[in-house]
């Protein structure tokens, strides 16, 4: 038996393919056509003068944070064994998990990812030196796209990005084969939320109130200590009290914005 099993490798590998898939979608529908100029949140001219950081420091920030991403996750598919005491049996495939089962350790899974990563994105913000050291990295792309969703500095990736994940995957129970479509999931997730557009007819943002727009408020200049919750739902910010709701308008020039405003204390 090899090193790891195809399964394994299949946890480990498809979160990256599916993250450079994804966002080469959207880069390639924004650079190559117009077909979603209406809806982009920042235009060509914002990511230029906006972010700081640049497009080739994205690319070699998000592939280092990814080495160890998928470095720490086969240490907890190896620690945690799920799938080697499964072939150390009669050496047959473990059985399908009954639909209900893992639709609800696929539940459990989504919400210790969203605990663990709103409650360590607060901290990075709360913190002064935990804020200067590691989380502004992620803040030097005030204009998000796409591929730029997993960049940040590596302390800062693997405390809430990565751990949350291993979390996650331990808590909930789940198969390395449900691991690997939840962590797909879950990435195709955050390349849409900080993909710069808002299309309504786009079934990821219409299921989720956390969503493009709602993320971009939280990179807005003023916005950092609002909208916290990533990547699933906004019940942490509702609950605390770092919920921002938000207006989409259209921009001068084509194109949307993102109007934050203070709710009304009445209501």
């Amino acid at each position: 038996m090899g090193f790891m099993s195809g399964e394994e490798l299949v946890v480990t590998l498809a979160p990256v393919a599916v993250y450079w898939v994804y966002a080469g979608i959207y880069e390639a529908l924004l650079q190559h056509t117009t077909v979603l100029d209406r809806y982009r949140l920042h235009s060509p001219r914002d990511e230029e003068t906006k972010n700081i950081a640049s497009r080739k420091d994205v690319v070699r920030g998000v592939l280092l944070q990814q080495a160890i991403q998928v470095a720490i996750s086969v240490a907890v598919l190896k620690l945690e064994g799920r799938g080697a005491a499964a072939a150390a049996g009669d050496g047959r495939a473990a059985p399908p998990e009954p639909f209900l089962v893992a639709a609800a350790r696929f539940g459990v899974a989504m919400l210790v990812l969203d605990a663990w990563q709103y409650f360590m994105h607060r901290l990075m913000h709360s913190v002064p030196c935990m804020y200067r050291r590691f989380h502004s990295w992620h803040h030097r792309v005030a204009a998000p796209y796409a591929y730029a969703a997993q960049y940040g500095h590596p302390v800062d990736g693997v405390l809430t990005e990565t751990l949350s994940g291993a979390a996650a995957y331990v808590a909930s129970g789940m198969t390395p084969r449900a691991a690997a479509a939840f962590f797909a999931f879950a990435t195709v997730k955050g390349v849409d939320d900080h993909c710069g557009v808002a299309a309504p007819w786009n079934p990821i943002q219409a299921a989720f109130r956390n969503n493009a727009a709602y993320h971009d408020v939280h990179h807005q200049r003023g916005g950092g200590r609002r909208n916290f919750s990533q990547p699933f739902f906004v019940v942490w910010d509702r609950l605390l009290g770092t919920h921002a709701p938000y207006a989409l308008r259209q921009r001068d020039g084509g194109g949307l914005e993102v109007r934050a405003f203070k709710p009304d204390p009445t209501r």
